[in-house]
């Protein structure tokens, strides 16, 4: 078996949590490597429901350990809140099965702050940030002035470098935003009360993925967003602020020797967007209203109406050719089955032109969609499990846009629960 990730090809929001969630049990070690808890990950399994946000959807699987790696940003109270609701649902989450990164990244309650005051100050002109002070904390991070989880075992060496810290950040919070600076003693007590309850879980996780490596483990990558909210290769600057790609993997987990051998992409039926920048391809008004209905589009971690429109070719291609998809995971194919015909973004028109290719950032808004239908297959596919029981038209489509992204389809969803999966053989 070889090492896998599991990415987004989109704009995040693919269904990337239940994927994991489906084919953990395959894997010995599950790792989540960027991004922080404006992830929402949405697992729905005989255990229930659960969104989570930060830790690793293989939590559920019984045997596997699973990891935040170094490359994760981690709230310690938001943390340790997502544990209880778990453990009180019955799922083990001890230091056995769940793993913290001692070079994982603390987000602080004056992070949140400044990602609200930014927010606010941009008003209309906002990124459509989830308000978890992620930016901030990434920002912070390459400038060399945030707190790593290992710190949490020195305490008495941290308050001195947490002060320098806060003198610095209540610059930026009390003379550019005008709002009241953060106390040191405030902030120590934060990092006792809830630092303390996940002290046993922080380690050395890098040692121990390396060790796994060559004791012939397996390790399932699980990624935050997607390629076109990537910060180097999407829609800049409405991305997130950490590297979702596939290629990261292995670095933000902390085994940057380590070979990724599977990248599964999982994209959506249709096309869905929470948050600000172009999406060429978006619906308004009723159209939008009744797919979002039908999927129950709201985002897992701000609850935000989705933005929603057709499938489009133009920018998933482009999602496949960064993420290095080696296969695709298609998600919500049951959404469809309203529609008398199912419409598909075929081409960008941009300056006057019919294109293919993925515009630069600045030109994405100058691009209209060109939009071409295939017959809907208008009945319940939600039970269906072999792919040969689908309708001709359903088949159709999924083969359509085998053939337009030039990447084979291995599993097609018909449902949010975990059975509810097609699994195809490559071509």
């Amino acid at each position: 078996m070889s090492n896998c990730a599991i990415v987004g090809i989109n704009w995040g929001d693919e269904g990337k949590g239940r994927m994991v969630d489906l084919i953990a049990k395959d894997y010995d070690i599950v790792c989540r490597y960027q991004g922080g808890n404006n992830a929402g990950h949405t697992v729905v399994n005989e255990h229930g429901k659960f969104a989570l946000h930060l830790i690793p959807s293989g939590i559920f699987s019984e045997g596997v350990v699973n990891i935040l790696g170094n490359g994760v940003v981690i709230h310690l109270e938001d943390l340790w809140g997502e544990m209880q609701t778990l453990m009180d649902a019955g799922i083990t989450v001890t230091p056995e099965n769940f793993r913290i990164s001692d070079r994982a990244t603390i987000v602080f309650p004056f992070h949140k702050a400044q990602d609200c005051l930014e927010e606010e100050r941009l008003r209309d002109a906002k990124y459509g940030s989830t308000r978890r002070g992620i930016a901030p904390v990434y920002s912070d991070k390459y400038q060399k002035k945030t707190v790593m989880m290992g710190e949490l075992r020195h305490m008495d060496k941290l308050e001195k470098r947490l002060a320098g810290i806060l003198e610095w950040k209540n610059l930026t919070i009390e003379k550019v935003y005008g709002a009241e600076g953060y106390k040191l003693a405030d902030m120590m007590q934060w990092l006792r009360t809830w630092g303390e309850k996940l002290l046993p879980y922080i380690c050395d996780t890098g040692a121990f993925l390396r060790q796994a490596q060559r004791d012939g483990k397996h390790i399932l990558f699980e990624a935050q967003l997607g390629a076109l909210r990537d910060l180097d290769y999407g829609i800049y600057p409405y991305t997130s602020s950490s590297t979702c790609l596939a290629a990261y993997a292995p670095i933000g987990a902390g085994a940057p020797g380590c070979h990724v051998d599977r990248a599964v992409g999982i994209v959506k039926a249709y096309s869905t967007c929470v948050g600000e920048g172009p999406f060429t391809c978006e619906w308004f008004g009723d159209e939008a209203e009744q797919l979002r209905k039908v999927g129950g589009e709201y985002g897992a971690a701000t609850g935000r109406p989705r933005r929603v429109g057709p499938v489009d070719l133009v920018a998933t291609r482009y999602g496949v050719a960064v993420q290095g998809a080696t296969e695709l995971a298609l998600t919500k194919m049951d959404i469809l089955s309203y529609m008398d015909q199912i419409p598909i973004c075929a081409h960008y028109m941009l300056n006057g032109a019919q294109t293919d290719e993925f515009p630069f950032p600045s030109e994405l808004a100058d691009a209209t969609p060109v939009i071409t239908y295939m017959p809907g297959w208008k009945c319940d596919i939600s039970g269906v499990r072999e792919y040969d029981k689908l309708p001709k038209e359903a088949r159709n489509y999924v083969e359509y846009l085998e053939r337009e992204l030039g990447c084979p389809i291995t599993y097609v969803s018909v449902g949010a629960e975990r059975d509810a999966i097609i699994r195809r053989e490559k071509a």
